[in-house]
């Protein structure tokens, strides 16, 4: 954990008190949501500023090459490397015509709070532009452990003591700007744009993008609608292009009034299936997860952490921090791998490309015994993953000229990286 005087010791929740953007890496993982397919950086709500971007779909990956001064034994010729791949976290917020960034204007209040319990990641701020129009932001998001290929974002926007002209941009980005890589310059090139547009389509308040690596082969589509509830004349429009989908919604809102948008957000990705079966894939996790609503999300992520918690929860006595701590560890281990099925648990999860996606040859021995206590079909694909990859293990091992299976130190798919 971080200590800094933003952040409180709660039994159940992990909070931060104000905005400081000198920790906002740290935070992006701290506040991280996935369900060990899906995985959400805990980016701010307008994109900007940023510590690093990143939404991650388990084994969504791209190869870089790995050259070397002078070939040795056994060498892997190229590695995988975890990408960042369609943001639908983004609204930009215009407040008479002033952009909402937290680093202009005033900044009144800033809370960001972790629920453990409830799963989901609630975000509350006053902000006043420099031009002296004040407003508040509620958003609250989640990444479902029950409808794997979802999560939902509710962003709401009021005046706070004059009326007030909103525009919202909800977005879809491929190929997102990040900070300059600082390590290796072949895997910066390699993941400068790894997506390739394959297809997009917008419709009334959906929209959805197609995209393919140029080099590992693998497909993914990425989905957006939405719900919107505003005074009359709210008016809305969608287009798309190849890298960025978007919804914008304009509206008047007077001193009580407030605008209201759930954003629904599916992923889905394959090495083998077709474009048209992505994009119909998404459309339909889309639609289900409409059809669910934003309070039935809401409810199966309650139900199925409180089954959870039930059976894993480790109470302790006289210490608050500590019980803060191994709390918070919990969930990460099951955002990590609840819905993996039968894809590696990497060492950071789908909270960031550390150890770029990879999970380790000892992985088991630390994921495994908390797995097998707390979450056992989590464990039970975990297994099945390894086992999954004992021919690749196997052919490693005849490389090497050595008899049975040789896994991987560090891997995505199943290949020495």
């Amino acid at each position: 954990m971080i200590t800094h005087p933003a952040f409180t010791v709660e039994p159940w929740a992990v909070r931060e008190t104000h905005l400081d953007l000198d920790t906002l890496a740290q935070t992006e993982s701290v506040f991280a949501l996935a369900n060990g397919h899906i995985g959400l950086r805990a980016n701010l709500d307008e994109g900007e500023p940023f510590g690093l971007p990143g939404t991650y779909l388990n084994s969504f990956y791209e190869l870089r090459p790995m050259p070397y001064a002078e070939a040795g034994y056994g060498y892997p010729e190229s590695g995988q490397t975890i990408v960042n791949v369609t943001n639908g976290k983004i609204f930009r917020l215009l407040v008479d015509d002033e952009p909402f960034d937290v680093r202009y204007g005033r900044l009144l209040a800033h809370e960001r709070l972790l629920d453990l319990r409830a799963g989901t990641l609630e975000r509350r701020v006053e902000w006043e532009s420099p031009a002296g129009t004040a407003v508040r932001i509620r958003s609250t998001r989640l990444v479902s452990f029950v409808h794997r290929s979802a999560a939902a974002i509710l962003y709401e926007v009021e005046p706070t003591w004059e009326p007030v002209r909103v525009v919202v941009q909800s977005e879809l980005v491929a190929n997102e700007s990040g900070p300059a890589a600082a390590g290796d310059p072949r895997a910066a090139a390699v993941l400068e744009a790894p997506l390739v547009s394959e297809s997009f389509f917008d419709r009334n308040t959906r929209v959805v993008l197609v995209h393919s690596t140029r080099h590992s082969g693998l497909r993914m589509a990425a989905g957006m609608e939405h719900l919107v509830e505003g005074p009359d004349g709210t008016e809305t429009d969608a287009e798309s292009g190849p890298d960025i989908g978007r919804v914008t919604v304009a509206t008047q809102l007077a001193q009580g009034e407030r605008l209201r948008m759930i954003k629904f957000l599916a992923y889905g990705w394959s090495s083998q299936r077709s474009e048209p079966a992505l994009r119909d894939q998404v459309v339909a996790a889309l639609t289900a997860a409409r059809h669910t609503g934003w309070d039935g999300l809401l409810g199966d992520q309650r139900a199925y952490l409180d089954d959870f918690w039930a059976s894993a929860d480790v109470e302790l006595e006289g210490d608050v921090e500590l019980q803060q701590a191994v709390r918070f560890a919990l969930f990460h281990t099951l955002q990590a791998g609840a819905r993996a099925e039968q894809r590696a648990i990497a060492a950071k999860g789908l909270t960031g490309p550390g150890y770029d996606g990879h999970t380790f040859w000892d992985t088991e021995r630390y994921v495994l015994p908390v797995l097998t206590y707390t979450s056992p079909r989590a464990a039970g694909d975990a297994l099945r993953w390894r086992h999954a990859t004992l021919d690749l293990a196997r052919e490693r091992a005849s490389q090497l000229g050595l008899e049975g299976a040789a896994f991987p130190w560090r891997t995505i798919r199943g290949q020495e990286c």
